[in-house]
């Protein structure tokens, strides 16, 4: 074969480079699927001196973007074409060759039968030459064959040679950046990137990714969930199929496991559950209990309530229910602030409340009055002190309304939800993973989150 030389990798497109205006920053990984890369960050230089990051999921090939580097990969896939050809040349030569060879032996003993006959073959013996001279036929369409192979390596070869060409050029384009150098520049990069997801931190939400499904198991209604105050070592995951009156709850011990069905334990709850809106929080369950506006903390080491209280004036028993109803009266989050309840009361007319409760006594710490109804909600979710609501339960939804607690001020969005599944009955985020857990129609879900932030530099305000 013709020696072609690979030029490596083009540098990193402009963009990514724009992150090292983000200086001093650390931080955690975000939840990644199978398909996705690590996160990209896109910075700017604000006048103020702040350096403004938003938070991007890529597709798994970022460099794919530069111009460069996609016209490389189409003439390493023509590359590999050409390649493949000459592998089906080599085997088909090898096979017709030895078609040839064993035609070879019949011909030779047939020139010697024609010699020893001197003129004069009796009629079975022209027989007999007859029926051999057919067998060499089908030597006559293999020899055509290999004609046309001729003529494609020709082919081939000038491709290869304008490949090569074409490769040089860019290799000598390109040669100030040796692939270790690139390499070294590429693992710095991507250091930085994930210590600038550490620091971030809270943001505005912007985006949702497409969903990830993990599992379909179960009913139409349910939840499920991780820790988010576990270690990242600690990837167990809870499971409750049902609505209400329901007391089985499975703890699996990895996502993995929750996976393929295995490796769980049971835990079953002294008091029924009432709607999808649990959460598992530093060790403890919290739920709702079913006909009543009581609040329960399960702890799952010692399997037994630490403690439950009214929520006062929380409706309950179908009140005050998100648009698909399912009991889902109250319904708890956790970001990265602590422990939330949402639900409605008489009072405030079916709007939504959002109180923040003290774990440890499920006091009530404040409450906020969004305005916004919650028979009208699809769902509902909390991030870094902002509750979004989605519009819809069903095909068609978006976040279209966040509530700002810090600021006691809403604004109403229009961020697109794939509700692939067309029926959402639980719907919460995960501050260690930066990921909402979705229960849609018996399937469970995960999808990322883009979240914009300001982020000052070092030695800024």
């Amino acid at each position: 074969m013709w020696p072609l030389t690979v030029p490596p990798p083009p540098p990193p497109p402009l963009p990514l480079l724009l992150l090292l205006l983000c200086s001093g920053l650390a931080g955690q990984t975000l939840f990644q699927s199978p398909e996705e890369g690590w996160q990209l960050y896109t910075s700017a230089q604000a006048p103020d001196g702040k350096c403004i990051c938003t938070a991007v999921i890529p597709a798994q090939s970022t460099c794919s973007r530069d111009g460069r580097s996609r016209e490389l990969r189409q003439l390493m896939e023509k590359v590999q074409n050409v390649s493949q050809s000459m592998e089906v040349l080599e085997l088909r030569t090898y096979r017709d060759l030895q078609y040839v060879r064993s035609m070879e032996t019949l011909m030779r003993s047939l020139d010697a039968r024609l010699r020893a006959a001197d003129g004069s073959l009796s009629a079975k013996s022209f027989q007999e030459l007859k029926g051999r001279m057919t067998e060499l036929l089908p030597l006559s369409s293999v020899l055509e064959q290999y004609k046309a192979d001729m003529r494609t390596i020709v082919r081939l070869r000038e491709e290869v040679r304008n490949l090569s060409g074409s490769l040089a050029a860019i290799q000598e384009e390109m040669g100030a950046y040796g692939y270790e150098d690139l390499q070294q520049r590429v693992m710095a990069l991507e250091a930085r990137l994930h210590a600038c997801a550490q620091k971030l931190g809270c943001g505005k939400l912007t985006g949702v990714s497409n969903p990830i499904t993990v599992r379909a198991m179960g009913s139409r209604f349910g939840s499920w969930m991780t820790d988010t105050m576990a270690p990242s070592a600690d990837s167990r995951v809870w499971y409750m199929d049902g609505y209400y009156k329901g007391r089985r709850v499975l703890e699996f011990r990895t996502l993995g496991d929750f996976i393929k069905g295995q490796n769980f334990i049971q835990h079953l709850l002294p008091q029924p559950w009432a709607g999808t809106g649990h959460v598992v929080y530093n060790g403890s369950l919290f739920y709702n209990k079913y006909q009543s506006n009581v609040v329960v903390k399960y702890h799952f080491r010692s399997r037994s309530v630490l403690v439950q209280r009214s929520l006062p004036g929380a409706g309950y028993n179908n009140t005050f229910p998100y648009s698909w109803g399912g009991f889902s009266d109250m319904d708890f989050m956790v970001d990265e602030s602590g422990l939330w309840a949402v639900y409605t009361t008489n009072q405030n007319a079916g709007n939504i409340v959002v109180s923040r409760l003290d774990p440890h006594t499920l006091e009530v710490v404040r409450s906020w009055d969004t305005g916004y109804p919650k028979r009208s909600a699809g769902e509902a979710f909390m991030i870094c002190g902002v509750l979004y609501v989605t519009n819809s339960h069903l095909a068609g939804a978006k976040v279209y309304f966040a509530y700002f607690t810090n600021t006691s001020s809403y604004e109403y969005t229009d961020v697109p939800f794939h509700n692939q599944y067309s029926h959402i009955s639980m719907l919460d985020y995960n501050p260690r993973e930066r990921a909402l857990y979705t229960w849609n129609n018996g399937h469970q879900v995960l999808y990322n989150v883009t979240l914009f932030h300001v982020i000052s530099t070092a030695g800024g305000p």
